[in-house]
C-alpha cells in the first residue's frame, strides 16, 4: 500500500504562506513575491493589508492629488508585484556648466512631472535644460528588511580610495532620513538609483510630494508647475500639507510605509547550491552585488525584522559606473555614480537597468545587454569582461543562476504561481529518477533539496497549488487526493484538469471536446486489448467494458 502524504499532511498546511513546516521537516514554502512577511503579528498584518490597499487606489484632486504629478498612486509605477519594480520611466533634467551642475529648482527641477489636475497647471522640460535622462522605476522589495540593515555593516563594505586595488571603489552615500531633527546623525543611504534615501517612510514622504504632488508632514510645500508661483496658487486648490491623520491616526505616508516596510522577501529557486552562484562570485560580481546580509537585533524593531539573513544581492554603496551611468547627480552621489541595484527578484524585471535599454526578448537576452552594459570603463567593467571570457557553457550557469532570483518553487513555467501547467513538470520530475543536482531544471521541485523529487516534494506543491487558487479533491474517498493519484500512475488524467478520469462526470469523452462520438469511439478500437487512452475505466485494458460507457454516454455531455 502507497502511503500518501499529501492527503494526511497538505490539508493542514492550506492557505498558509510558507510559515508552517511540513510533518516537522525544517522546510517552509517561501511566500511569492509581494506577500507579506510571514512571521508579522495580527497587527502588523492588518497594517499591511491596509497600507496594500491605500498603496493601489488613485489619489483624486479632491483630496489633493497634483497640481502636477507623474501618476495617481504608488502602484502606477510599482507594479510587479505590487511593491516592487516597475516599466515607468520618469524624466530629470538640469544644467550642466562648466563643471557645476543646476538642478534648476527655481524652474521646477529636477524632476519632470508630466500630468496634471487642470488646464495650464503643467510642465515641461525648460530650454535651458542641456541634461535630460530618464530612470525607470527602481525597486528593492522587503524595503523594512533592508532599512534593517546596520548602517556600520554597509559603511565596512566601502573602499572609497580602492585599497584592495580591485578596481571597485564603493563608497556610503550619508543622507539624513526626512524624518529626524537636523541635527540628527547621518544614516547609510539604500533606496534609490542614488541610494539617496536611508529609510522607508523618507521614501514614501517623497515620492508622494514628488510623484503624485501629495504634500505631507514632512514635505509641506507643493511643487510649482516649472517653478510658476501664480500658477501654483490657480492650480492647487487643497490648503498643505494634503496628506493627514485616519480615525486611527495614521497619515498616508505612516500607511503606505507599513505596507512596503512589512513586504516579504522575493523567492529564490533553488535556494543554494548554483554552480552559476560560484561563477558569479569568482568573476567579481558579487564584489558590489553583494548576496547575504543579516538584519539589526535592535530591539526598538519589530521581531519579524529582526536578526533576518536576507538575499538582496547588493551592497547598497556608489560605485563609478563609466558609461553605464546617467551623468546626472543626487545629493552627494555624482553624476559618474549608481547605487548597486538589488538582484532579488531579478527574473520578473523587464526592462533591466535604470536606463532601461536591458528590454524584451528572452530573459538571457536581458541578462546578456545588462551585463554587457556594465563595461568598458567603470566599476563593473572587469566583471562584464570576466563574463565574456567564460565557456558559452559557464555563462549559462551563471544566467541560469540569476534566473532563480524571483523564482517560485515548483513555477516551472515561471508565471510567478504554481498551478496545473506546473504539474506534468512535476510528474516528469518524479519519475525521471537520478539525481537532482541544484543546476538541474528538476530542482525547481526538490524543495528539501535533498537530490530527489519525491511525495515528500510533492506535499509541497499541493500546498503551494492550493496557495495559488488551485482545488484539490479525492473524488473515490481513498484517501489518496486526486492529484497524487494522478502522479503515483493509480489514475488517468487524459484531459489534464487534475481529476482523475474515472471521477469524470462525462467518462466517454475521451478527446474532452464535450461530446461523446465518432472521435471517442476511434481512440477505444484504436487501443483495444491494450492500456493506454481508451482504457476509460483505468483497469489496464481496453475492451468492451470500455466500450459499453462510450456508447452509453453518447451524445452531447451534461
Amino acid at each position: 500500500m502507497i502511503r500518501s502524504l499529501s492527503a494526511t499532511l497538505a490539508c493542514s498546511l492550506a492557505g498558509f504562506l510558507g510559515s508552517s513546516a511540513l510533518a516537522g521537516a525544517d522546510l517552509t514554502l517561501q511566500p511569492p513575491a509581494g506577500a507579506p512577511l510571514p512571521a508579522l503579528t495580527d497587527a502588523e498584518l492588518a497594517l499591511f493589508e491596509a497600507g496594500r490597499i491605500l498603496y493601489s487606489t488613485p489619489l483624486t484632486p479632491e483630496q489633493g492629488l497634483g497640481p502636477i504629478q507623474n501618476k495617481s498612486m504608488c502602484a502606477s509605477c510599482h507594479s510587479v508585484p505590487l511593491g516592487g519594480w516597475g516599466n515607468i520611466a520618469v524624466t530629470h533634467f538640469g544644467l550642466e556648466d562648466k563643471g557645476s551642475f543646476d538642478f534648476l529648482e527655481y524652474l521646477g527641477g529636477p524632476l519632470l512631472q508630466t500630468q496634471t489636475i487642470g488646464e495650464n497647471c503643467g510642465e515641461g522640460v525648460p530650454d535651458i535644460a542641456n541634461v535630460v535622462i530618464s530612470r525607470v522605476t527602481n525597486s528593492s522589495m522587503a524595503f523594512g528588511m533592508i532599512e534593517a540593515i546596520p548602517d556600520a555593516d554597509i559603511a565596512a563594505n566601502a573602499d572609497p580610495n580602492d585599497l584592495d586595488g580591485d578596481g571597485v571603489s564603493g563608497r556610503v552615500h550619508w543622507v539624513r532620513p526626512l524624518e529626524d531633527g537636523p541635527k540628527s546623525p547621518l544614516r547609510a543611504g539604500r533606496f534609490g538609483w542614488k541610494a539617496q534615501v536611508a529609510t522607508v517612510l523618507s521614501f514614501s514622504a517623497d515620492a508622494s510630494r514628488n510623484e503624485m504632488g501629495f504634500t505631507n508632514r514632512l514635505i509641506p510645500i507643493e511643487n510649482a508647475p516649472n517653478g510658476d508661483i501664480d500658477r501654483l496658487a490657480d492650480c492647487d486648490l487643497v490648503p498643505d500639507p494634503e496628506d493627514g491623520p485616519d480615525a486611527d491616526g495614521y497619515e498616508f505616508i505612516d500607511r503606505v510605509t507599513h505596507f512596503q516596510k512589512f513586504l516579504g522577501l522575493p523567492p529564490q529557486t533553488p535556494k543554494s547550491g548554483m554552480t552559476g552562484e560560484t561563477i558569479f562570485a569568482s568573476i567579481g560580481c558579487a564584489t558590489c552585488h553583494v548576496p547575504a546580509w543579516t538584519t539589526s537585533n535592535d530591539p526598538s524593531l519589530e521581531e519579524a525584522l529582526r536578526g533576518q539573513t536576507i538575499r538582496p544581492y547588493s551592497d547598497f554603496l556608489l560605485h563609478d559606473m563609466g558609461t553605464l551611468a546617467d551623468g546626472f547627480p543626487d545629493g552627494d552621489a555624482t553624476g559618474q555614480e549608481m547605487r548597486t541595484p538589488t538582484l532579488w527578484n531579478l527574473r520578473s524585471r523587464d526592462p533591466m537597468l535604470h536606463s532601461g535599454l536591458a528590454a524584451g526578448g528572452t530573459f538571457e537576452d536581458r541578462v546578456r545587454v545588462a551585463i554587457e552594459l556594465h563595461g568598458p570603463f567603470g566599476e563593473g567593467a572587469s566583471a562584464a569582461a570576466a563574463f565574456s571570457n567564460l565557456s558559452l557553457f559557464n555563462q549559462q550557469l551563471l544566467i541560469l543562476f540569476l534566473e532563480s532570483l524571483g523564482r517560485l518553487e515548483f513555477d516551472y513555467e515561471v508565471n510567478y504561481k504554481v498551478d496545473l501547467v506546473d504539474f506534468p513538470y512535476f510528474q516528469a520530475c518524479f519519475n525521471a529518477g537520478g539525481t537532482v543536482t541544484p543546476d538541474d531544471p528538476c530542482a525547481v521541485g526538490d524543495i528539501d533539496q535533498d537530490g530527489d523529487v519525491d511525495l515528500v516534494d510533492f506535499a509541497y506543491f499541493e500546498v503551494a497549488y492550493i496557495r495559488d487558487g488551485g482545488a484539490i479533491g479525492d473524488c473515490d474517498g481513498d484517501g489518496i487526493s486526486d492529484l497524487e493519484a494522478i502522479l503515483i500512475g493509480i489514475a488517468q488524467d487524459r484531459d489534464g484538469d487534475g481529476i482523475p478520469d474515472g471521477c469524470n462526470s462525462c467518462p466517454g469523452d475521451i478527446d474532452g471536446d464535450g461530446v461523446v462520438g465518432g472521435p471517442d469511439l476511434t481512440i477505444v478500437l484504436a487501443n483495444w486489448g491494450a492500456p493506454g487512452d481508451g482504457d476509460v475505466n483505468s483497469d489496464g485494458t481496453t475492451n468492451g467494458i470500455d466500450l459499453g460507457i462510450v456508447l452509453a454516454a453518447w451524445g452531447t455531455c451534461p
